[in-house]
């Protein structure tokens, strides 16, 4: 069996991230080709695009939510994804098990609520109009005034197939967004079966190579290594003996192809879709990136790998890029991370009138 050394392993990666080099794909299709993107806030995968297409614009990806070729909605993990409506149909059912599941933890604010009560009404509830999840809370309340108005939005939001609501704002959603049926927003139905096999092979194009155990971890779903086993996968071993699959004629570049250096955004689906991080991030800057109240902050990469972190602001017509480095910067890294800064100041911030990229601590 092959060995596929640590940088192997990163640059394979980074290739089907659009990293090491941006496509000139569509929205659609990058969103595609990344199996999803974390949305946990409707800005951040606008950032992902921008740093993985070539010549993205916002209006990009904006045009292909109205057209309802994208959507964003509770998925993998039971958090928030912007996937391809098509992905979403294909896939709700397959991560079904995992939202289902996550009624588990509202332990005792469950007490007296019946599921499937609580769907239908719900659904009903939604047929009408798209909705905040505080306005389902309170109309479900009134039907439940017994169950915690929490358990019942939780069991909404786990069980029932929805979408959010897009509308005219920048970045596409309000931070306060409603939902309404994904069926009726798509005009198809989800589809019946799990395709855990599918979903595997769809993964590895845009994560490989990796383990079934990082296939739980950015899915959610378990039990995951008689799936790998039932498909048609090359193996490899990395340095520590781990085998490691991927499909067969993935992008494997040699571990000496140089890479540019990126801005990733908060809650990168990169930096959580692997239950060993070390292609993308070494263990000791872990901490800083992933914090306690669960939040993953932006970071910048250099070689490849996260280097620091980087924050955004405009004051009076000056917008600032602030970059946080883990480690020293070479003069040569520090002038690509100006120039890349500096354009995506200008994708973020277009009618600021001066731009700057700045070092702190």
């Amino acid at each position: 069996m092959a060995v596929l050394s640590g940088r192997a392993v990163s640059r394979a990666t980074l290739a089907r991230q659009m990293l090491i080099e941006r496509a000139g794909v569509s929205a659609v299709e990058a969103v595609g080709l990344l199996a999803g993107m974390q949305g946990q806030e409707a800005k951040h995968p606008y950032v992902g695009l921008w740093s993985r297409v070539d010549g993205f614009a916002e209006g990009d990806l904006d045009r292909a939510v109205e057209a309802r070729e994208v959507v964003r909605a509770t998925l993998f993990r039971g958090t928030l994804h912007l996937v391809t409506a098509a992905d979403y149909l294909r896939f709700r059912a397959t991560v079904a098990p995992v939202l289902e599941a996550g009624l588990r933890l509202l332990k005792e604010r469950a007490e007296g609520m019946e599921p499937a009560k609580v769907v239908a009404a719900a659904e009903r509830i939604l047929a009408k109009e798209p909705l905040t999840f505080t306005e389902v809370r309170d109309a479900l309340q009134q039907e439940f005034p017994a169950v915690n108005e929490r358990a019942l939005g939780f069991c909404t939001r786990m069980m029932v197939p929805l979408v959010m609501y897009p509308t005219g704002v920048r970045w596409g959603w309000p931070a306060n967004a409603r939902f309404t049926p994904a069926e009726e927003w798509l005009g198809q139905k989800v589809h019946p079966k799990e395709e855990p096999g599918e979903l595997v092979v769809r993964y590895l194009q845009a994560f490989g190579p990796a383990t079934p155990a990082d296939f739980q971890t950015w899915s959610g779903l378990s039990k995951a290594k008689p799936v790998f086993d039932s498909l048609d996968l090359e193996t490899f071993t990395d340095d520590n003996g781990k085998t490691l699959y991927d499909v067969p004629d993935a992008p494997r570049p040699d571990p000496d192809t140089a890479v540019p250096v990126r801005f990733l955004p908060e809650f990168d689906n990169l930096l959580l879709a692997h239950a060993k991080r070390e292609r993308i991030i070494a263990d000791e800057y872990r901490p800083a990136v992933f914090t306690k109240n669960l939040r993953v902050k932006a970071t910048y990469t250099v070689d490849g790998l996260v280097a620091g972190l980087w924050s955004a602001e405009a004051k009076r017509g000056v917008a600032t890029l602030t970059l946080t480095p883990f480690g020293r910067l070479l003069k040569r890294d520090r002038v690509e991370l100006e120039r890349e800064g500096t354009a995506l100041l200008g994708f973020l911030e277009p009618a600021a009138k001066t731009y700057q990229v700045v070092t702190g601590s």
